[in-house]
């Protein structure tokens, strides 16, 4: 009498049932093999790019407008100095034989001032994944430098008279 195991060359229910469950687990070994480092590069690239997409607030702290020199604004300086550092008047216009001008321009801050900020954005941002932007962002909206507006008077020499602060 012969074994049931071996009856006629067929395997019993139970072995077959192990070949298929040990045939599955070699294709999904084959199927994944080597796809660990992707779940990486993955992670890696998703958190490069919420810190590189996400520096707005540094490109806007490096790009706020730079600081003017206030004290040109006086008595004696002549006028193309004033037209170098603060750029052409919003307004000219001669009065009595006299010229006047009206500069407007935004106040920012120094070189040093805005690569802090810059930096500390930076840093800020890398540590907390990006999700300092949120707050940052709309910061550095609201710090962009301070509007002025100077009206100035000259005398014959196109050397400033007079200096009267119109918003500071």
């Amino acid at each position: 009498m012969s074994s049931p195991r071996f009856a006629r060359g067929k395997a019993r229910a139970p072995e077959l049932f192990d070949l298929k469950i040990r045939f599955a687990l070699r294709q999904r070994r084959r199927m994944f093999k080597g796809k660990s480092h992707m779940k990486t590069t993955r992670g890696l690239t998703l958190a490069a790019a919420c810190v590189f997409l996400s520096s707005c607030s540094v490109y806007m702290a490096a790009k706020q407008p730079d600081a003017k020199n206030l004290d040109l604004m006086a008595v004696g300086t002549p006028r193309p100095m004033l037209l170098a550092e603060f750029g052409p008047p919003a307004v000219s216009d001669v009065r009595k034989g006299r010229k006047y001008e009206i500069f407007k321009f935004v106040n920012g801050y120094s070189t040093g001032v805005k690569a802090g900020r810059a930096v500390f954005h930076g840093a800020a941002d890398v540590v907390t994944l990006g999700l300092w932007e949120v707050v940052a962002t709309p910061t550095e909206g609201i710090f962009s430098g301070d509007e002025m507006a100077f009206q100035v008077r000259y005398d014959g020499d196109e050397r400033v008279d007079e200096v009267a602060v119109l918003k500071k």
